[in-house]
This record gives C-alpha cells, sequence and structure tokens, in this order.
C-alpha cells in the first residue's frame, strides 16, 4: 500500500505530567482529543504572536460562502 502525503508532521513530545493532566482535563471540558487540543493551543499561541502565515483571501471567501446557507436554514428553523 502507497503511503498517503500529508502536510502534517509527527514529532514526540516530552511534558511534566501535572501539565498533561490539565491538558487532557481542558481537552475533556471542550470535547477535544488531548493532540488536537495541543494543536489548538500551539495555533492560538502562532496567530496571537503573528507567527502563521497569512490566508489566501478566496479561501476564506469560499468558507464564508458555504456557512452562509447553512445560516439562512438555521434561521428558518428557528423561526418556525
Amino acid at each position: 500500500m502507497a503511503k498517503k502525503e500529508t502536510n502534517t508532521k509527527s514529532f514526540i513530545l516530552r511534558i511534566d505530567s501535572e501539565t498533561m493532566g490539565a491538558i487532557e482535563a481542558w481537552a475533556e471540558d471542550e470535547f477535544r482529543s488531548t493532540n488536537g487540543q495541543l494543536q489548538w493551543i500551539i495555533a492560538e499561541a502562532l496567530r496571537k504572536a503573528g507567527r502563521l502565515p497569512k490566508k489566501k483571501k478566496a479561501a476564506s471567501m469560499k468558507s464564508k460562502e458555504e456557512d452562509e446557507p447553512n445560516q439562512i436554514e438555521e434561521k428558518k428553523k428557528d423561526e418556525e
């Protein structure tokens, strides 16, 4: 079987048990996996520090257009 190409890289993280426990509890509170929570924490820190590359407008416009029909449908359901 051929290996799938991905933009995700794996690495080992050493972290003390107290910090790991806090991350696991936070992840559970937000219905995320521990890995997902760590990815979110890192992405938020990078975003706040201005370290993430700027996203292209075309991609952000496309996601907004995809969300709009869903929001309209939800409003109609709420009104009924």
